[in-house]
Order: structure tokens, then C-alpha cells, then sequence
């Protein structure tokens, strides 16, 4: 599939209508994450953004994505899974550290982000993780901008996060987001600077470094979603979109 082909350059109203989307999809994760505590169930939180979603007039795009089609509206990846954990009957217990991840489509146009939280006292290794990820997305963020390439985004996330110890996935990646959830360009967690699609005023680029603790490598799950670490080590997961501009990247998945 050649990637390139599908960049959608935004013009301003369509920016304006992801930042909307962007909004509202802030607004529902905000929802889930004042809900996580010990005993709270997946498909608990999975309710919480869908009673957001459809406050708003929106939905998500997650909802019968895929092959099979996947049952919920967000994804709810506990401990050593990394992403598209399924939301069910599971209760978070002290200690987790679980990934949410969340879309919401307004007017047509996209927001898509997920944050990584943890669940009472975690253990020093469970509180690095979670903060080198989410500094890895800021770091990367910094780097979309007009000039660079979506190489120069990859590197900066794998030097970051392996130069802490940690690992990146090879296999899932950030990517363009619009009209559709998935666009070009891809935009992988691991790269060489100078390379990739060079970066234009207008795209729109969901970025989402995903980090594991001792293995890069990945299996999925029989129920052909759930994906987690081969050595069942802990993984964490950040994601804004982002839009870029003549000036500084803009975030649009917040309040």
C-alpha cells in the first residue's frame, strides 16, 4: 500500500472541524480517566466515552472497525497489552497500568488520541514507562514541523525511549487522520532523520509512540485484536493529532 498516495492536505475550516472532533474526543477521555480506580471494569470506561460520545453528537470510529469487526468504541489495553484491547467484564486492580485509547467523529472529520494511566502505587519500572512514553510524544510533537520530515519525528521518538532503556514497536505505527481514522503518511516510532514524507502546512498526523519494556516484539491476542509483548513485559501507549502549520504544531486533541 503506498501511503503517500492518501496524504489529505487540510485546508483551515477542515482543521477547525478536527479540532472540534478533537475536542470532543479530549472530553471523553477526560470521562474515562476521572473513572479508573480498583474495581472499575473495561467495559465500565468503554460506557463512559460512549455516554460522552453521544452527548456531543458524535461516534467513534473504532465502533465494527475492521475484521473482525472490532465491539467496542474504545480500546482498553491493560499491563502487558500494548493496543486494541477489547473492553469486557475485566476490573483494574492496584497496580495496573492500563492504555486507553479513543476516537470521535464530528461533521465527518476525526480525533483520535489515548493516554496511558496508572492505577494506585505502581512499581519504579511501571512510573518510568509511562513517563518516558508520554515524554516521547511531546518530543515528538516538536518535530512536526514545516521543514522536517516524518522521519525526523521517528527518530527523535526511538533515540528518546531506547536511550532510556526501553523498546518501540516495530509493527504499529502513527499515521495521517481525517475523513478517515487511518491516512497517509505513516509515521512509525522508529526512523532515520532526513527521510519520509516531508512535512506541508496542512496534514494532520496522529502520533502514538508505543513503548515496551523488555522486548520490542509482539504477538496478538486469539481474538484477533488484543495486541501485547511476546515476553508479556509491561507497554504503554500516547497519542495526540496533531495538524502542522507555518508556525508551531498544533495539538488538536485537547480541551
Amino acid at each position: 500500500m503506498d501511503w503517500a498516495r492518501q496524504i489529505n492536505v487540510k485546508n483551515p475550516a477542515e482543521i477547525a472541524l478536527m479540532r472540534e472532533a478533537g475536542r470532543v474526543n479530549a472530553l471523553a477521555l477526560a470521562a474515562v480517566r476521572e473513572l479508573i480506580e480498583p474495581g472499575v471494569t473495561t467495559a465500565d470506561l468503554n460506557a463512559a466515552a460512549e455516554e460522552v460520545l453521544r452527548k456531543h453528537g458524535a461516534y467513534s470510529p473504532f465502533y465494527h472497525y475492521g475484521r473482525p469487526p472490532f465491539p467496542a468504541s474504545i480500546c482498553a489495553s491493560v499491563n502487558e497489552e500494548l493496543v486494541h484491547g477489547i473492553p469486557g467484564n475485566r476490573k483494574l486492580k492496584e497496580g495496573d497500568i492500563i492504555s486507553v485509547d479513543c476516537g470521535a467523529v464530528v461533521e465527518g472529520y476525526v480525533g483520535d488520541a489515548s493516554f496511558t494511566a496508572g492505577i494506585g502505587e505502581l512499581s519504579s519500572t511501571a512510573r518510568k514507562l509511562l513517563e518516558v512514553t508520554e515524554k516521547a510524544l511531546y518530543i515528538a510533537i516538536e518535530k512536526m514541523r514545516v521543514g522536517n520530515h516524518t522521519g525526523d519525528v521517528s527518530a527523535a521518538i526511538q533515540q528518546f525511549v531506547e536511550g532510556r532503556g526501553f523498546h518501540v514497536t516495530r509493527e504499529y505505527t502513527g499515521h495521517g487522520v481525517g475523513r478517515q481514522m487511518h491516512e497517509g503518511p505513516q509515521v512509525p516510532n522508529y526512523g532515520k532523520p532526513g527521510t519520509g514524507v516531508p512535512l506541508e502546512a496542512g496534514m494532520t498526523i496522529a502520533l502514538e509512540p508505543m513503548v515496551l519494556v523488555g522486548t520490542h516484539r509482539t504477538r496478538v491476542l486469539p481474538n484477533r485484536w488484543t495486541v501485547v509483548s511476546a515476553d508479556g513485559s509491561l507497554t504503554a501507549h500516547f497519542e495526540h493529532s496533531i495538524a502542522v502549520t507555518e508556525g508551531e504544531p498544533l495539538i488538536l486533541t485537547v480541551l
